[in-house]
């Protein structure tokens, strides 16, 4: 490993989040876009985050003052169509938003929702989200989970063959 040290002072910098394959391309680049957006607001965000109801969120954001974000990703109008589980992500975070790239019209989204349009280098609040608070118990939990996501994915980077498949 000193050999390592000394030609790439940050081991970590080349390992890469591998895609899960469940998503679109188009889907994925939605995904990199709104995840810059949220770092660049200070946030930190996971990707793919299970919930506890058996959802699974495209991307949740932790920001400040532990305020938690779930962003739902729409590539194409058909996919908006065929999709309703949105209602039950709501439970499970502060604010709720869309994303959709620049080719899905805006006005199929639900007003009661944020919206983002992004693409694969960022993305753009469009119409803010209503805030809904939640209560402290699942904003615990939840924040918790989110950690261990977390620390269970930074981990099968540094040592893929120490996490079992199928534990992300």
């Amino acid at each position: 490993m000193p050999a390592l040290a000394a030609r790439n002072p940050d081991p970590l910098s080349d390992l890469v989040l591998p895609a899960d394959g469940r998503q679109s391309p188009t889907a994925l680049r939605l995904q990199r876009g709104v995840r810059r957006l949220f770092s660049e607001m200070g946030c930190v965000t996971l990707p793919e985050f299970s919930l506890v109801n058996g959802r699974r969120a495209d991307v949740i954001a932790l920001c400040g003052a532990g305020k938690l974000t779930i962003v739902e990703i729409k590539s194409s109008v058909a996919d908006f169509r065929a999709d309703r589980k949105w209602p039950d992500y709501r439970d499970f975070c502060d604010r709720f938003f869309f994303a959709i790239p620049d080719t899905v019209p805006e006005a199929l989204i639900p007003e009661e929702c944020g919206l983002i349009v992004a693409d694969a280098f960022g993305a753009g609040i469009v119409r803010a989200a209503p805030e809904h608070a939640l209560s402290g118990a699942r904003r615990k939990a939840v924040t918790l989970r989110f950690a261990h996501s977390a620390a269970r994915l930074l981990h099968a980077l540094a040592d893929p063959g120490a996490v079992r498949e199928g534990a992300l």
